[in-house]
């Protein structure tokens, strides 16, 4: 009976001894989340007063785990002026924060908005990006640009990968 207090305080030793050496590899392990993609927003889907149809967008996006992130994110908003003309809004935006799990990402940064009326872009604008990427490298993206919640969108064509 002596032996047992022994062996369960050394497997108790191993096992709390084995805790930082997993918390360090879980940090060490980063998300990357790439897209090329074309989606499509729900009718009746505006923005600052433009209706829109869909979006493209790219990312590259790097998601180590701690709350941060690097990266780039770009999109067109396709649009309709009030003429019936096309117009086109073009976000470029630096990402700073993220995070992921099990087929999904979600990102922020800011951006410039360039409303492609005429008018100088904004500058400073805070986004959010969540993409959910399906096995078919398709799903969904959800985009924030300021306080406007954009609805979700439906990735059609290209593709998004989360890793």
């Amino acid at each position: 009976m002596t032996k047992r207090p022994f062996y369960a305080a050394a497997i108790f030793v191993v096992a709390f001894a084995s805790l930082p050496l997993f918390a360090i590899a879980h940090e060490i392990a980063s998300v990357m989340v790439t897209a090329a993609a074309k989606g499509t927003f729900p009718s009746g889907t505006t923005y600052r007063g433009v209706p829109l149809s869909g979006l493209r967008f790219g990312t590259g996006v790097e998601i180590p785990g701690d709350t941060s992130a690097a990266g780039e994110f770009q999109a067109t908003l396709l649009g309709t002026s009030n003429g019936g003309q096309p117009q086109n809004i073009i976000l470029e935006g630096q990402v700073s924060s993220g995070s992921a799990g099990s087929g999904t990402a979600t990102f922020s940064g800011t951006c410039s908005v360039d409303m492609a009326d005429g008018t100088p872009a904004s500058t400073g604008v805070l986004f959010t990006v969540t993409i959910t990427a399906d096995a078919e490298g398709k799903g969904t993206i959800v985009l924030k640009l300021g306080t406007t919640s954009l609805p979700t969108a439906t990735v059609n064509e290209g593709s998004m990968t989360i890793q």
